[in-house]
């Protein structure tokens, strides 16, 4: 008996589909590395990659050096002596692995301190250099949404992309007593966790039939790519324009109506018009993006069914603060490996940017759903309604974004933005979902574009990603035709 689903406005039928989506190019080869604690009953045909999930310990003297762990090679000193509030791990082997975290029971609850890490690559007795860990991962679900209230939401770092190891020394150091937060105090039940993304597509075995989660997620990008594609093509902005009857939200109203202003532009700080001269459409050209299928998603790790908000009227930008260890080969590594984190290790229904942009500028799509469609991420606690969130591959503190990443920025906000009638160089208002910058239900003025830090008390997306978000502004707009 055929199964038939429908997602909004598309009808797929299982049985139907069949041939079609025999060609669907899914992981299918195990990796080296044992499946996830969290993940029993695992096959070899579902996972292709896995999570090692381990407790972490008081850190002791007699831990320093390697104790009971085995330790090879260089870069043995380990900094100064651990005080007995610290947790962590001794140097031990573990199975191969490419990106590590650190999750804690409470979603609520906060790592006030400092989390090290330090790997040795696969195949050599050498140690890496200490690195940081960013404690603070503040891209999360809305704490009154459903993905919260399903109960399953951990505490959470940042992941760090390590490249392939195979040994780990972990130390968590908690902040000294202040008038903020108290000594030595960390979150309970603290688990480090480390992921292997799985083997890229080019070399796993011949693809099994697809499961239904395969099947939508493709599903939802079609008109615009054919069922099973690994990318959605790049169009010029006469041909995006008829993008904008595929985001299943019917006509909108343009941001100065939303707003109570006439829709002439009259709002001084968000200059919209009804549209361009020519009478069409200020919708950038719709830049080529991978596809959750091209990267390799794991569709059996995330919920079934997607979640959809009312319109995209912002952007967010955001880096993944991974670290800018990766070459642009190994990003869909990369990908695979903050979706398993954030859906295995921090209880996420899915993977939580709308969109991912690694150095090269290759756009990637990210939370399933249709990239035209306003899927609900999370990406930006209290604003996850009504915007999507972008990140860019890598930690932009110190170190500038490319420019090929900072114009695919543009390239995507302009034709994303586009489609909901949203003006990149201007501003919406938004109202707050709650947060530690805005109170919940507060109405709040922001630009079309934002950083991450503009909606929440953050450092994200760094200094030098932040300062280049009014370039992609003006170059967004002038794609629009603006």
């Amino acid at each position: 008996m055929s199964k038939i689903f429908v997602m909004r406005g598309i009808l797929v039928s299982s049985t139907v589909t069949a041939c079609a989506a025999l060609t669907l190019p899914f992981l299918a080869t195990p990796s080296a590395a044992s499946p996830s604690t969290h993940d029993p009953g695992v096959t070899a045909r579902s996972v292709p990659g896995s999570t090692q999930s381990l407790p972490l310990v008081p850190l002791r003297g007699a831990h320093r050096g390697g104790g009971h762990a085995k330790s090879h090679g260089k870069n043995r000193t380990a900094g100064p002596e651990p005080t007995s509030t610290e947790q962590g791990l001794p140097q031990m082997e573990v199975k191969p692995f490419s990106l590590v975290g650190i999750v804690w029971d409470d979603a609520a609850a906060e790592l006030h301190g400092h989390a090290q890490v330090r790997t040795r690559p696969v195949g050599s007795r050498d140690w890496a250099d200490w690195q940081e860990v960013s404690t603070h991962d503040d891209d999360r679900p809305d704490t009154d949404s459903t993905e919260a209230r399903a109960g399953r939401l951990r505490g959470s770092t940042a992941p760090l992309w390590v490249g392939a190891s195979d040994a780990i020394q972990v130390r968590v150091r908690p902040e000294a007593a202040s008038g903020r937060t108290p000594g030595g105090s960390l979150p309970a039940g603290m688990r480090l966790e480390l992921v292997d993304p799985g083997v890229d597509r080019a070399r796993s075995a011949a693809p099994p039939v697809p499961s239904e989660n395969e099947l939508a997620a493709s599903a939802a990008n079609v008109p615009l790519a054919p069922l099973g594609a690994t990318e959605i093509p790049a169009l010029g902005k006469p041909e995006s324009e008829a993008d904008v009857e595929h985001t299943g939200v019917g006509e909108l109203p343009t941001d100065d109506e939303e707003d109570g202003y006439p829709p002439d532009g009259d709002d001084p700080d968000d200059p919209d018009r009804p549209g361009p001269a020519d009478g069409g459409r200020y919708v950038g050209p719709r830049p080529r993006i991978v596809t959750r299928a091209g990267w390799g998603a794991d569709e059996s790790l995330r919920e079934s069914g997607f979640s959809y908000t009312g319109a995209v009227r912002a952007a967010f930008v955001h880096h993944t603060a991974s670290g800018n260890r990766y070459s642009c080969s190994q990003s869909a590594s990369v990908i695979r490996g903050i979706y398993r984190y954030h859906v295995v290790s921090s209880g996420w229904r899915d993977l939580g940017y709308n969109f991912l942009i690694d150095k090269c500028g290759t756009v990637y799509e990210g939370r399933a759903g249709g990239v035209a469609r306003p899927v609900k991420g999370a990406h930006t606690l209290g604003f996850n309604s009504n915007s999507m969130g972008i990140a860019v591959l890598g930690t932009y503190g110190t170190t500038n974004p490319s420019t090929a990443a900072v114009d695919a920025v543009a390239d995507l906000t302009a034709w994303k933005l586009g489609l909901f009638g949203a003006n990149p160089a201007g501003t919406t208002s938004l109202v707050s979902g709650g947060g530690n910058l805005f109170k919940k239900g507060t109405k709040v003025r922001l630009k079309v574009i934002s950083g991450h830090r503009d909606g929440f008390s953050t450092e994200c997306p760094g200094d030098r990603l932040y300062r280049k978000l009014g370039t992609a502004r003006a170059v967004a707009a002038r794609l629009q035709g603006r």
